[in-house]
């Protein structure tokens, strides 16, 4: 009898991630943003004033990575680092004029992007996708608390 394990899955979820990005990226490209820049930016426009840790946290990205991605968007022109008044070792996160006009249409592309690649699916199959998937992420994220993934089957 076939069990959850014997289902291979993990490729069919790196394709279709790169896929959308791909697609974003194309889309996007008019603006001078990939996908990654686009998602720290929209996450700076509804949190204006983070630091680059809390936005790697929500970004679930390693703070190294943000802070390249911070550096391109900064040499671009749409965000810009300003000191924090309470620790002048820290920087705070800010969208500028140039990143805040184009918010809506980048909103659009992520929106046509969503409909052009959930076409034939209707709400409640994705729902129920997504909720899979989330479960999927969630045991993911509980290994990562097991020491050494010690919690492998023996």
């Amino acid at each position: 009898m076939a069990s959850t394990e014997d289902i291979s899955f993990g490729y069919l979820l790196n394709d279709v991630t790169l896929l959308f990005r791909k697609h974003f990226d194309r889309r996007a490209v008019k603006f001078g943003l990939t996908r990654a820049q686009w998602r720290a930016t929209k996450m700076l426009y509804h949190r204006e004033g983070l630091r680059q840790t809390e936005l790697a946290e929500y970004l679930e990205m390693e703070p190294i990575a943000v802070g390249r991605v911070i550096d391109r968007l900064q040499a671009a022109g749409f965000v810009e680092r300003r000191a924090d008044p309470k620790d002048r070792r820290a920087w705070r996160l800010y969208t500028t004029e140039q990143a805040r006009v184009i918010i809506d249409d980048m909103e659009l592309i992520a929106r046509d992007l969503r409909k052009d690649s959930t076409r034939g699916i209707d709400y409640d199959e994705l729902q129920q996708a997504l909720a899979v998937i989330g479960r999927i992420k969630d045991n993911l994220l509980a290994l990562e608390q097991l020491p050494g993934e010690a919690a492998q089957s023996t």
